[in-house]
């Protein structure tokens, strides 16, 4: 009921309405194509189909991510009268925002779906691979905004932060680009937990190709040990929070 809350209020006065869930991804989609044609000018390589393809697979959960994280922070914050006068589990509230954000991004699958073929993107056994690397993410952005929402509100500059770092760490992560353009440097830019999991969208949909199976399984560990300690961390600070709000 906390997440329909949240999607009626995020919609209720907008003009766009829904289609704000489709517009994100195509302006970083369409960043992501204007990096692409002026590498593509310098290096000699024609942009292709699949370039674009690429770029709107990971453009997709990128988005999903940054809202989540966004939203996620100032849950608590933002229903400080419900985290103070109603006891029930305060996990509901960043996990609420979180579900907020994937609706968004239910709304934008059927989009990207109906674009791929136009990309020369067909159906693939490889995109079985989808499903598990969406639930990773899901996992490891839970994780993040339990531990964010928790510390943001005991230390209220935490959510300017987050705004600093969800601005620069696309450059950081391979959403308008590929890995293998950091050259020898790439297994440094797969320390990115997101990156394996962008990576391997990219070659389970658009390439036909399995995912790194080694990179994959580090961003599983690092999800789920994020996750894990995120709920410690939050339920060790949760008996605080009304006096805090």
């Amino acid at each position: 009921m906390i997440t329909w809350r949240e999607i009626r209020i995020r919609y209720k006065q907008s003009v766009m309405g829904l289609l704000w869930a489709v517009l994100m991804p195509i302006i970083i989609t369409s960043a992501g194509v204007v990096v692409r044609i002026a590498a593509s000018r310098v290096s000699g390589r024609p942009i292709t189909g699949a370039d674009i393809g690429g770029i709107g697979v990971k453009a997709l959960p990128w988005a999903f991510f940054v809202s989540a994280l966004r939203f996620g922070t100032t849950s608590l914050t933002g229903n400080s009268s419900l985290v103070t006068k109603i006891k029930f589990p305060r996990l509901i509230f960043p996990l609420s925002s979180m579900l907020t954000s994937l609706f968004d991004m239910g709304i934008a699958v059927p989009v990207l779906l109906v674009v791929l073929p136009f990309a020369g993107v067909g159906l693939s056994l490889t995109m079985l691979w989808a499903p598990l690397l969406l639930l990773l993410l899901v996992i490891f952005t839970a994780g993040l905004c339990i531990a964010m929402s928790a510390a943001n509100l005991f230390f209220r500059d935490i959510k300017y932060i987050v705004e600093v770092v969800l601005t620069f760490a696309i450059f950081f992560t391979p959403v308008l680009y590929d890995a293998s353009v950091a050259g020898r440097w790439r297994s440094i830019l797969m320390l990115n937990p997101l990156a394996p999991l962008l990576e391997g969208l990219n070659s389970s949909v658009i390439l036909g190709r399995q995912p790194e199976l080694r990179w994959v399984a580090y961003s599983a560990c690092v999800s789920v040990l994020l996750f894990w300690s995120g709920v410690v961390f939050f339920r060790r600070l949760e008996p605080r929070f009304a006096e805090s709000v």
